[in-house]
């Protein structure tokens, strides 16, 4: 029987031993390294000691979480903006206004909801964005509920009123995204990593379970390979359907 920690790297699971795991905790501000590893992030304090953090993302040669989520807010930007360009349209035309009014209920505001910020920078710019956006989607639903009534009331809110809110909010958008290192951070996890006495921290996205397995449930437990030199699989579980790259070593880069 092996105990496993279960996490995720850009959609990707992976596992590993528990007793090679001394803790999980939050990723915290990391001082640099000069001319380190490409695969080291840094460095920071850990109880009495220096150790230095492995990004498990440019381990596996993946883009950063932060440029991932700048791909991502890129979208949700583009969303907003089809989203006010859509409500013109139907209040000039009297066609039906499909998309939602409600801020918690689009994919920003999903996101949102979803997200802890740890960095007071972050929590400052977050508050800005969360505020525009709101007002935003509460505009929208007020010239749209009147155009009928008024519909040049309605294209005046909408051109005066909304048009300034619009902007504000693209400008928190470009604040934030700004900030997309501390939020990504905000959002990883790291795993405080002993091998053989030599403790490091590995940087990974989301931490999922804790496995129970036993050895005859490996797939391919006798295909053991190194993916590169500073990672070896043990083989390939299948985990409530899911398939889990299991770890038998990580070692730290000089």
């Amino acid at each position: 029987m092996k105990d496993l920690i279960v996490f995720s790297v850009g959609g990707n699971k992976y596992a590993m031993n528990i007793e090679n795991v001394q803790r999980i905790i939050q990723v915290e501000t990391l001082t640099s390294i000069p001319n380190a590893n490409k695969y080291i992030d840094g460095m920071m304090s850990y109880e009495d000691k220096v150790i230095k953090v492995l990004s498990f993302r440019k381990l596996i040669g993946m883009k950063t979480y932060a440029f991932e989520l700048g791909e991502h807010f890129r979208t949700l930007k583009k969303i907003h903006e089809e989203w006010v360009e859509t409500l013109r349209i139907s209040i000039e035309t009297g066609s039906e206004f499909t998309k939602t009014f409600d801020p918690h209920a689009c994919d920003l505001g999903k996101w949102i909801d979803s997200f802890t910020a740890y960095d007071d920078n972050v929590v400052s710019v977050l508050k800005e964005l969360v505020e525009h956006h709101k007002r935003l989607h509460v505009l929208g639903g007020e010239a749209y509920s009147i155009r009928l009534l008024d519909k040049q009331k309605a294209l005046s809110m909408l051109n005066t009123e909304l048009e300034s809110i619009y902007k504000h909010t693209m400008g928190a958008f470009k604040l934030f995204m700004k900030e997309l290192d501390s939020v990504a951070d905000s959002l990883q996890k790291l795993l405080i990593y002993d091998n053989k006495g030599s403790l490091f921290a590995i940087k990974v996205d989301i931490i999922d379970d804790i496995a129970h397995v036993e050895d005859s449930e490996f797939i391919s437990s006798n295909n053991e390979h190194e993916l590169n030199n500073y990672l070896e699989l043990e083989g390939v579980l299948d985990l409530d359907g899911s398939l889990i790259n299991v770890i038998k070593k990580i070692s730290l880069p000089n």
